[in-house]
């Protein structure tokens, strides 16, 4: 836009200089020919036609026209009305000349006073005649003079702008009247067009091309009423030569800004991405610690079902070791009642083997649940996350008299992730609905099954209850850090917000459905992918050839 507008104004710039330029020329050369005409008219008025009529008298005239104005005058005529020049003063051989015929001679017989075309005439050589018309008692007759055609054309030509800046004058038929020696291919004549055809008093300014595509300004201006016109030719890169230097300069400016720029930009992009990159690695930092203090957190909430399950073996152990140290301690045995006691001792043994097993499955359990988070992904067994996970809390929902019931699909495919991710993201699933459950208890059913469509089949974990349900204002907000229903000290207000990070980075979601009074619904879906049923297909081959478990 900047470059635009500078262009227009520039350009209106130019256009007003070239056309003050050309107006003055035109003001100089109309009273140049003016000036001329008047010096023939007063030469006329003043001296009587005896006078005019005698060669001697206009060498005389002559003489003094070269000694005031220089040999602008090239000779002096005194012609009858028939055309016949009966006195003449000048260089050439023209006494007696007759011009009868002659065009600038028919013109001025109409004409008070008359400045003819360019033209060769009897002497062969370019010039123009001035001429004044006088009555006398005898006839009409005409003081003509000829004016030179190099002083006449030095006066135009000194209208130079530029390299290629120069002006001429042509007549109507467009032929030349001072004489034009281009000095270089750049200086070539160009015709402008029309420019006769504009008014007497107009000053015309044109941009047209020539015939090899160079665009050219032209002013042209009207002399000689309208007979004549001063036409003005300048080749456009010249004259806007200050203009393209400025263009250049301008886009230069804009080039290197814009490289300033884009590198700046670059390198401030680089910062913010590798900033944006460390607060990414410490979010995610963040959203570990988090996921490991929700599980924190859920291991103090299971430590009393676990503790209260691990005491009932524990006591059996410890009842059955009694036993037998009662069996050692009653004294001398007799040999047959050593072998009576045993089968108690076998028995007692047995015992404490199947209790120890349970107490090792038990912290086995909760071990593998507390240990840090593995988030690498592998093919994961929904239905066998699920019963372990119903199992770790079946302890606690006996004591909170809530019922579990689990409907296991049994066949479905694998998902990828991390297991230990989705075990959390399961038992704050199953522990919410135990929490949700009034003193009276209640149902939970945990399902598990296969969503279907055209697009991409889904595996889903659905947990729900039959409790006290989920305000319809608090829903949107439900996943939100922080945000919890339970009294103070109750909750963090993590628990689902970890859960929905885990089920989105793994690609799956979670949709909730609640009803105060009726309960909550949670389903859980994730994509099966083709590298988990890869991995899935990997492992029933192993088990085939090479045995269970492997």
């Amino acid at each position: 836009i900047f470059i635009y507008q500078f262009h227009r104004s520039y350009e209106e710039k130019v256009h007003a200089h070239l056309k003050e330029l050309v107006l003055k020329h035109q003001h100089e050369i109309e009273t140049y020919l003016n000036q001329h005409l008047s010096l023939i008219r007063f030469l006329a008025n003043t001296f009587s036609e005896e006078q005019l009529a005698q060669d001697q008298f206009l060498a005389e005239l002559l003489a003094e026209l070269h000694s005031g104005y220089g040999h602008e005058f090239a000779d002096l005529g005194f012609v009858d009305a028939q055309g016949k020049q009966v006195a003449y003063a000048g260089p050439f051989r023209l006494e007696r000349a007759l011009y009868a015929g002659a065009e600038w001679f028919e013109q001025s017989r109409g004409r008070e006073t008359f400045i003819s075309d360019v033209f060769l005439g009897l002497r062969g050589l370019p010039h123009f005649i001035v001429t004044v018309r006088k009555s006398s008692p005898s006839g009409d007759f005409i003081l003509r003079a000829t004016v030179d055609f190099n002083a006449f054309s030095r006066l135009v030509e000194n209208i130079r702008v530029g390299e290629t800046g120069f002006a001429y004058i042509l007549n109507s038929k467009g032929e030349f009247q001072t004489q034009y020696m281009p000095g270089s291919d750049d200086r070539t004549v160009f015709m402008p067009k029309h420019h006769m055809e504009i008014s007497h008093d107009s000053v015309v300014v044109r941009t047209e091309e020539d015939d090899e595509g160079r665009e050219h300004i032209t002013v042209s201006v009207p002399l000689k009423d309208g007979e004549w016109r001063l036409v003005y030719q300048q080749n456009s890169a010249d004259a806007y030569q200050m203009l393209r230097r400025t263009r250049v300069l301008t886009v230069s400016i804009l080039v290197i800004g814009g490289i300033l720029i884009v590198t700046t930009v670059l390198f401030l992009s680089r910062r913010m991405a590798a900033r944006v990159a460390r607060a990414d690695h410490e979010k995610e930092e963040v959203d570990r610690q988090m996921v490991e203090a929700g599980r924190l957190a859920t291991i103090g909430e299971l430590a009393a079902g676990i503790a209260h399950e691990i005491n009932n073996p524990v006591a059996i152990m410890v009842e059955e070791a009694g036993w037998i140290e009662d069996l050692l301690d009653d004294g001398e045995m007799e040999h047959e009642a050593q072998v009576q006691n045993v089968s108690e001792f076998r028995r007692a043994l047995e015992q404490i083997r199947i209790q120890g097993q349970r107490c090792k499955e038990i912290t086995h359990k909760l071990l593998h649940f507390a240990r840090r988070t593995d988030s690498t992904a592998q093919g994961i067994e929904i239905d066998k996350l699920m019963g372990q996970i119903l199992s770790l809390v079946e302890q606690r929902a006996k004591y909170s008299k809530v019922n579990i019931v689990a409907q296991l699909h049994g066949q479905l495919p694998l998902v990828l992730g991390s297991p230990s991710e989705l075990q959390q993201v399961v038992l704050n699933l199953v522990n919410n609905a135990i929490d949700a459950m009034g003193r009276d208890g209640g149902l939970i059913v945990a399902s598990t099954g296969l969503r279907e469509n055209e697009n991409e089949n889904k595996v889903f974990m659905q947990v729900s209850d039959n409790g006290q349900g989920i305000p319809e204002a608090n829903l949107p907000h439900i996943f939100d850090p922080f945000f919890t229903t339970k009294p103070v000290g109750k909750g963090t207000g993590l628990g689902l917000s970890i859960c929905y990070g885990i089920v989105t980075r793994m690609g799956g979601e979670i949709e909730v459905q609640s009803r105060v009074g009726e309960g909550t619904v949670f389903t859980v879906l994730l994509p099966v992918s083709e590298e988990a049923r890869m991995i899935e297909a990997g492992q029933q081959y192993a088990e085939q050839h090479y045995g269970e478990g492997v």
